[in-house]
């Protein structure tokens, strides 16, 4: 992770929570990669529920509590866990939404996208951001394994349980999203 300052230079966070639909109207929210809290505090404060955010990074986790707690935002739950060994845990369909920002130029995107998927309600939202297909952007991963939005279609279709929810977003200055929806029982 860059210094935080610039990091948060980067993104336009309420844009892209408004774009992506985070509000009032979701309940409990599931966030892989907590980093600095950027993202995790401003949910908190949008959603009816409890976010619960994972990150492998102890400091990073620590970071995100203590900035929470300046903020007043007492609805999050951190768990220090490497989910691509041991998962999110947790009751299958439990959340109302995962989000996915920035980390699918993972080695297993299908896995985290169908382990994202089983802890979302069946018609939830999986919701992802990352860094456009450009070498202008200033950070992100090398473009030999930066993901194009079709690819993360894609994968998300391949895992049998999430179906894209509209167009591919567009949330400058450097970032896009998807927004996909968990079949409904019926629909498997």
């Amino acid at each position: 992770m860059p210094e935080e300052a610039y990091w948060e230079t980067l993104l336009d966070v309420p844009l892209i929570l408004d774009r992506l639909g985070i509000d009032a109207r979701l309940r409990d929210v599931v966030e892989f990669g907590s980093g600095y809290g950027t993202f995790t505090i401003p949910v908190a404060r949008r959603i009816s529920g409890t976010v619960t955010t994972f990150d492998i990074d102890e400091a990073m986790i620590e970071r995100t509590r203590q900035r929470a707690a300046a903020a007043g935002a007492y609805n999050v739950v951190y768990v220090v866990r490497d989910v691509f060994a041991d998962g999110f845990g947790g009751e299958a369909g439990s959340k109302d939404a995962c989000l996915l920002f920035n980390i699918l130029h993972c080695e297993e995107p299908v896995r985290l996208l169908a382990e994202a998927a089983r802890v979302v309600r069946p018609g939830g939202a999986v919701l992802v951001i990352h860094w456009r297909y450009d070498p202008a952007t200033p950070r992100g991963p090398n473009l030999e394994i930066r993901p194009k939005p079709e690819q993360i279609v894609g994968w998300a279709k391949e895992t049998g349980l999430l179906e894209p929810e509209g167009p591919v977003i567009d949330l400058p200055p450097w970032h896009y999203g998807v927004r996909f929806r968990r079949h409904l029982q019926a629909e498997r």
